[in-house]
């Protein structure tokens, strides 16, 4: 009989689960901001750069976990840029082969998941100490707890600021007028500010929910 850890044990699974919730690295660790305000415009972009995010944080955990007993100390941070660069730039380039219109949508936002501090924080705090198999779960969970948040938030401010879902229009400008006022596209929701207070919205639900994130 072996006596090897389950692929998917308790400990394992955690590392999936925890990141969706106590230990999401945007809402509690206060993580990876930046492209959460300025790619979340509408929700195409914000799912593609969350699964941009998932594919080079989940292959750089593991890279790095697979190497973690012959890079040298001194020099671990260059070869996590490298390994990321690399990464980013083979996303990059198939964005551009698929799709293309996206990719410029998301412009400089691609080339700075290499600056990404959810990607430097897992690769130092995880990947560095673990076998490649749960620093790829880690990789995952974690970029899916990224992922969910660039989602919902992208969600609501193309829905009430354009009026549309994936580009499809699901509040005509004429609805606002036809039913009395009860609705207009509100421009504000597009711009940068309305994102942070998205996001802080999402913080004050997830924070009442679960008790345990209030600081005391």
């Amino acid at each position: 009989m072996s006596d090897r850890e389950p692929l998917f044990s308790k400990k394992n699974l955690k590392l999936l689960s925890d990141p969706l919730n106590s230990s999401n690295p945007i809402t509690v660790q206060v993580l990876g901001i930046c492209s959460a305000l300025a790619v979340t415009a509408q929700l195409k972009p914000s799912v593609v750069m969350s699964l941009s995010v998932m594919a080079v944080l989940a292959f750089a955990n593991v890279i790095i976990s697979l190497l973690r007993n012959t890079i040298p100390n001194r020099i671990r941070i260059i070869v996590q840029l490298v390994i990321i660069a690399a990464l980013v730039i083979l996303v990059d380039q198939v964005l551009k082969a698929f799709v293309y219109d996206v990719s410029k949508q998301l412009s400089v936002f691609v080339g700075l998941i290499i600056t990404n501090c959810i990607i430097m924080g897992r690769l130092e705090a995880f990947a560095l100490g673990n076998k490649p198999w749960p620093a790829f779960l880690d990789g995952l969970g974690n970029a899916a707890g990224y992922g969910w948040i660039l989602v919902v938030v992208g969600f609501a401010r193309e829905l009430f600021g354009s009026g549309s879902v994936w580009g499809y229009k699901i509040i005509p400008a004429s609805w606002y007028i036809e039913n009395g006022g009860f609705y207009a596209n509100n421009g504000m929701m597009i711009l940068p500010p309305m994102a942070l207070i998205t996001v802080g919205i999402i913080i004050w639900v997830q924070r009442s929910r679960n008790r345990k994130l209030i600081e005391e």
